[in-house]
C-alpha cells in the first residue's frame, strides 16, 4: 500500500461528517429545542480556501439542525446533506454531481454511521478521538480531535502536497 501522503496528492474533493468532526460532539439545547453546536474557525478557514481553490466540499450528517446550514453556506459549501438516512447514497450523489470517482474523495468521519462511507472513499480519515472501529479503517488519523482543527489538518495537508497552501494567490485569501 502506498504512503498515505502520496494518496493525499490524488484527493480532488472533500466530504465530512459534522458532529464529532467539525464539532467536539457536544450539543447545547436551546429552550426552543434546537440543538446548537460550536465549530473551530481554523477548520472554517481551510474549508473556504479549498472551495475557492476549486475543490468540491460536502458535509454529510445524520443531524438535522438547520442552524448548521448558514455556517457552511458562508464558507462556500453548497453540498449540504443534513438528516442523511443513507450516507453512502449521499456520498455517491456528491461524487456523481462532480464526476468524481470515490477514490478521489477524502472523507472524514468519527463514529459508526460513518464507516460505510469511509469504506467507499479513497482516503478515509478521522479525528484523534474517533470511535475505535472508525480508527481501525481510517487511512489517516489526525492528531487533532473533533472540533479542534482536524478538518484544517487534512485540508492543509492536501493543499500543501499540491502546492496550493500559502502561495501568492492564497496568502491573501480572507475567510468568509
Amino acid at each position: 500500500m502506498a504512503n498515505f501522503k502520496q494518496d493525499l496528492r490524488g484527493v480532488k474533493a472533500f466530504a465530512f461528517d459534522i458532529d464529532g468532526v467539525f464539532t467536539d460532539g457536544s450539543v447545547f439545547i436551546h429552550p426552543s429545542g434546537e440543538m446548537l453546536r460550536t465549530q473551530n474557525v481554523k477548520d472554517g478557514y481551510a474549508v473556504q480556501l479549498a472551495v475557492k481553490l476549486g475543490f468540491p466540499v460536502a458535509v454529510i450528517s445524520g443531524g438535522r439542525g438547520d442552524s448548521m446550514r448558514p455556517r457552511f453556506n458562508s464558507l462556500g459549501v453548497t453540498d449540504i446533506y443534513l438528516g442523511s438516512h443513507d450516507k453512502v447514497d449521499d456520498f455517491m450523489d456528491f461524487c456523481f454531481k462532480y464526476d468524481l470517482k470515490p477514490e478521489e474523495v477524502l472523507f472524514m468521519g468519527d463514529d459508526i454511521p460513518d464507516m460505510a462511507v469511509m469504506q467507499k472513499a479513497g482516503m478515509p480519515t478521522c479525528p484523534a478521538d474517533a470511535a475505535p472501529e472508525v480508527k481501525a479503517i481510517a487511512r489517516y488519523i489526525s492528531d487533532r480531535k473533533g472540533g479542534e482543527g482536524c478538518v484544517r489538518d487534512v485540508i492543509e495537508q492536501v493543499l500543501r502536497l499540491n502546492d496550493k497552501w500559502l502561495t501568492n494567490t492564497t496568502r491573501n485569501v480572507q475567510s468568509l
